[in-house]
């Protein structure tokens, strides 16, 4: 299986904030002509002029991931820094939004205003999206079906925005709530093949619910421009560490899929409603408590969920060299809590929000700009689950 690994790839969003204020700034048009000479295309911008994107190349190794993730967030803090910003690797801005927010000049997004209307009023969320290379669509759509009843977890793994119109929202994932209000969003249907998905793509469209296939902005879906599947039900992760690990992760979930697609099997039929309820259960709680499992309808530890996700993807993990580094960094979260209790933290300790978004610049680039140095943190939670991961 070593050698069958398919190239992965990762885009995140990022905001950009004043650094002296700490609010965002739509100043997207500002920094990105000063990113074009430094790394091309890899940085572009998004929905909102709050925001700028960053993407890597194709990667083989964990290695070479976690290094491109580097360039581009060093690349894009420089430029930041030139204009007076900061850096935020958080799902959701913390201070200074106003609706409606200032929208790029991206035709695609301009396009839909029309139709989506005050959605994209709030549509200020930051994601970590994974493409996985795959041998054509068909093999794409049915791995998805594989996919589905890892997606809560993934999100509860991700969990990366507590805060919403500066307050605590009450969910780890405030983002996975704002992110599925669109009409064809979240957690994607069942899937019988490729035919099958081209033809509900097509009846959305004819609906006037999506423009084109960009628009379609299911959680995992095959790339309308590139052999991949996307996988997008992340948030972006602060820490530059843990979105690597997370994107060879579901590399490997990935990779079992297609083993599986290719020996017939279709994939496990989970209901939408339980899918949609696990996903509320994971945005709310992360990886706190327990979670509904989508496959037998059950609570269970959120821990024993990520236990379950790790040794289904185990053997594409250990046939890669990765299985230690991501069993790591998955005790890690389960053992001291994401970005989220990270927030949380930061703002109980010094009760200002102005704190948590110093905190955000300061981790989006640990590891990545000079200067920056690693914080140690105590156990968020003592827990006697925390040994599934053994």
């Amino acid at each position: 299986m070593a050698d069958h690994l398919p190239p992965v790839g990762v885009e995140e969003e990022y905001f950009l904030v004043d650094a002296s204020h700490r609010a965002v700034v739509a100043a997207a048009s500002r920094v990105l002509p000063r990113l074009k000479p430094v790394v091309g295309d890899l940085v572009t911008g998004e929905a909102s002029q709050y925001q700028v994107e960053g993407k890597t190349p194709p990667c083989g190794t964990l290695g070479e991931l976690l290094h491109q993730l580097r360039r581009v967030r060093r690349a894009v803090a420089a430029a930041a820094a030139d204009e007076g910003l900061r850096l935020v690797a958080s799902a959701t801005p913390l201070l200074g939004m106003r609706a409606p927010i200032p929208l790029s000049t991206d035709p695609h997004y301009l396009a839909q205003v029309e139709t989506f209307r005050s959605l994209y009023d709030t549509f200020a969320f930051c994601g970590l999206h994974v493409h996985v290379q795959v041998p054509d669509r068909d093999h794409a759509v049915l791995a998805s079906n594989h996919l589905r009843p890892w997606l809560p977890t993934l999100v509860a793994l991700s969990a990366n925005s507590p805060f919403w119109e500066e307050r605590d929202s009450g969910y780890c994932s405030w983002r996975t709530l704002g992110a599925t209000r669109w009409p064809v969003a979240g957690p994607p249907p069942y899937f019988s093949s490729a035919a099958h998905y081209d033809a509900l793509a097509a009846s959305l469209q004819v609906a006037g619910a999506t423009h084109g296939e960009r628009s379609l902005y299911w959680d995992v879906r095959p790339c309308a421009h590139l052999p991949t599947l996307e996988i997008r039900a992340m948030d972006v992760t602060t820490n530059v560490e843990e979105g690597a690990v997370l994107a060879v992760l579901v590399r490997a979930l990935v990779v079992q899929a297609l083993e599986r697609v290719r020996r017939g099997d279709p994939g496990p039929a989970v209901d939408d409603a339980l899918l949609r309820a696990a996903y509320w259960r994971c945005a709310r709680d992360g990886l706190t408590g327990h979670s509904l499992d989508p496959r037998t309808s059950r609570l269970v530890p959120t821990a024993h969920l990520v236990r379950q996700l790790l040794d289904y993807a185990r053997p594409a993990l250990a046939a890669h060299g990765d299985l230690g580094q991501v069993t790591t960094v998955l005790r890690r979260l389960v053992t001291y809590g994401g970005g989220a209790e990270r927030q949380r933290a930061v703002h109980t300790r010094a009760g200002s929000l102005l704190d948590v978004v110093d905190d955000l610049a300061d981790r989006t680039t640990v590891g990545v700009a000079p200067g920056t140095a690693r914080v140690r943190r105590a156990p968020v939670r003592p827990d006697p689950e925390l040994g599934v991961l053994d």
